[in-house]
């Protein structure tokens, strides 16, 4: 079995300043670090720690090749990403001493997508193989579709949220990974009991995943109901966490760990993550 995550991938420019800067203002930063991101490609890189072979699909811009040098670095599959003339996404992060931050970001390069290149890189894969996606680039329902009707089995997580995800073709997808943000997003409930109720009585043939942070995570399919705690640990920079759940819940079951163990596996390494500064470079190797 194969796994494919067409998905975002960003350059992040984190400026370190006193004060975040007002309106009419000119200040200037501290410190400037560029580090690589987007759910998409976290997500990817998560897999890949997690022991399972991952293929990323997404753009970036041709001049941005270091982008690829550390994919292959973490052992991400890079030949269905294609280099284009347009700006790689990006975000620009001010972050103050005390940790606050404002975020400005560019879709760049992932709005690029089209029909032509979500089935030509679809074609390649099989039914019954992994298709990961998130809601970071454009055309994500024709994604969705094309998948579905390879009969790949479709992992979703929607995210960033936005009232778009209401008009995709959700009952197409295998799993539903959601944090209680995108859960409230998609039923208008705010406890997770209800989130759970309303969205497996609307998708009766997809196993729903929900992340609480700090209180852990709860799945449910048809009878079969699982919570798991999460672990303490002492956190420095949340970033990135959610999608290293993913990614290591993915790896586990394609290597056929239970779901439980899987869930447990997800849970310990995104907290772990938490542990250390960044996104990506954050994601652990963990057994």
């Amino acid at each position: 079995m194969k796994i494919l995550n067409i998905g975002s991938i960003n350059k992040d420019f984190f400026y370190s300043v006193k004060n975040i800067v007002k309106p009419g203002e000119t200040i200037s930063s501290k410190n400037l670090s560029v580090k690589i991101g987007g759910k998409g490609l976290n997500q990817s890189v998560a897999v890949s720690k997690g022991g399972h072979k991952i293929y990323h699909a997404g753009i970036i811009n041709k001049n941005d090749t270091f982008i690829l040098d550390k994919l292959k670095e973490w052992g991400v599959d890079i030949q269905n990403i294609i280099l284009s003339d347009n700006p790689t996404g990006h975000a620009i992060i001010q972050v103050e001493k005390n940790g606050e931050n404002s975020i400005l970001i560019n879709s760049g390069a992932n709005y690029d997508f089209n029909l032509n290149f979500i089935s030509s890189t679809v074609e390649k894969f099989n039914e019954g193989d992994l298709l990961l996606v998130q809601n970071e680039t454009n055309l994500i329902n024709e994604i969705i579709k094309i998948a579905h009707s390879k009969k790949m089995n479709i992992i979703f997580n929607p995210a960033p949220f936005d009232n778009s995800i209401h008009n995709y073709n959700l009952e197409k997808v295998s799993t539903l990974i959601v944090n209680k943000i995108e859960g409230e997003g998609l039923t208008g409930e705010k406890k997770p009991s209800k989130i759970l109720k309303i969205l497996n009585e609307k998708f009766k043939n997809t196993e729903i995943i929900l992340t609480l942070g700090k209180k852990g995570s709860l799945y449910s399919y048809k009878k079969n109901k699982i919570t798991v705690k999460a672990f303490p640990v002492k956190s420095v920079d949340t970033t990135g966490a959610g999608d290293t759940f993913i990614g290591y819940f993915i790896a586990s079951r394609a290597k056929n760990m239970t779901i439980k163990d899987s869930l447990e596996r997800a849970s310990k390494a995104a907290a772990l993550s938490t542990t250390q500064f960044g996104g990506a470079e954050s994601i652990p190797v963990i057994d």
